[in-house]
């Protein structure tokens, strides 16, 4: 006879997985499949997450990093963390049929940067250096209108060429906390700079994150499912271990547990950054059932009902 399987509790958080931005990309490049056909080429992952991208190459998307490895007969796609405003000019000069499939709320920010720019202010970045987010964001401007800031020790000691005359705006997918403590250094430093109307960190993200916190004491381990190259599952790791899960991991399925090390557990939590498939959330949890008797916890902080649009090319 078998022995019994341990209990275990899962708390599987709510809000998780896709946003809209991301549910929006990825419908962008099956659609361009199924109206221009295959090949259709991808300007980088058009989010961050393999299992997504192995999908769509399987149906005929084509990734590439730059434009130059795409031919000018084929539809080009863009990726949902944005691009530098050359990338759509070199489209159009080569009289390519592109799809942008730029998130609106990171396209928000492009918005209020170039209204800075033109109002004469210097723009302050906070986000993560290389990330393609923040490339496509300073590359809406001239080299040198934004300044990125990527810690507390950059806000203080980021020198403006006018304190009068500055404003910020912020990566999409950054830790809520990590930037809210970056801001108060640079408001105390620099009363008069100019805030975004409505924070530029994005409704998933902040959801996201308020829903590991609500988990994060009660799991012996937390498991964000998501890329290693994804912000915002690396930050929802972070936010796990600050708000008190004793251990956190970032997996991008169940393949990647280590199962021997998981050591005796009670209540293990779950969630998966905006880019990562329900389907691997359920695989996860279909793991532990092998391995567990399982009872499943659901937690929520809030529903989400956004959507967006599909651009005019692929609607």
């Amino acid at each position: 006879m078998s022995a019994p399987r341990p209990p275990l509790t899962l708390l599987l958080t709510a809000p998780r997985g896709f946003c809209a931005g991301v549910d929006r990309a990825i419908q962008i490049v099956e659609r361009a499949l199924d109206r221009f056909g295959a090949p259709v080429y991808v300007r980088h992952e058009i989010v961050h997450n393999r299992h997504v991208v192995e999908r769509l190459e399987a149906m005929g998307a084509v990734f590439v990093e730059e434009l130059d490895q795409c031919p000018d007969d084929r539809p080009v796609v863009f990726s949902a963390h944005g691009v530098p405003k050359r990338v759509p000019a070199e489209a159009q000069r080569r009289e390519m049929i592109y799809v942008d499939a730029t998130c609106p709320l990171v396209s928000k920010v492009h918005v209020e940067a170039q209204r800075h720019f033109t109002n004469g202010d210097e723009i302050v970045l906070i986000g993560h250096a290389g990330h393609p987010e923040v490339v496509g964001t300073m590359g809406q401007l001239p080299d040198g209108a934004i300044t990125l800031v990527e810690t507390v020790e950059d806000a203080q000691t980021f020198t403006p060429r006018d304190a009068a005359k500055l404003a910020f705006v912020t990566q999409t997918t950054l830790s809520v906390d990590d930037t809210s403590a970056i801001v108060e250094v640079l408001q105390a430093r620099f009363p008069q700079m100019k805030a975004p109307h409505k924070e530029d960190i994005c409704y998933a993200t902040t959801n996201r994150q308020n829903a590991v916190k609500a988990v994060a004491s009660r799991s012996d381990i937390v498991f964000v499912i998501g890329a290693p190259n994804s912000s915002n599952s690396v930050r929802l790791v972070e936010v796990a271990k600050r708000a008190g899960a004793p251990r956190a991991e970032l997996v991008s399925c169940a393949a990647d547990v280590d199962w021997d090390a998981l050591g005796e557990i009670a209540s293990v939590g779950i969630t998966a950054g905006a880019s990562a498939p329900e389907d691997l959330v359920q695989g996860l949890i279909q793991a532990f059932r092998e391995r567990y008797d399982v009872t499943v916890e659901h937690v929520s902080v809030t529903k989400e009902d956004v959507v967006f649009k599909l651009p005019r090319a692929v609607a």
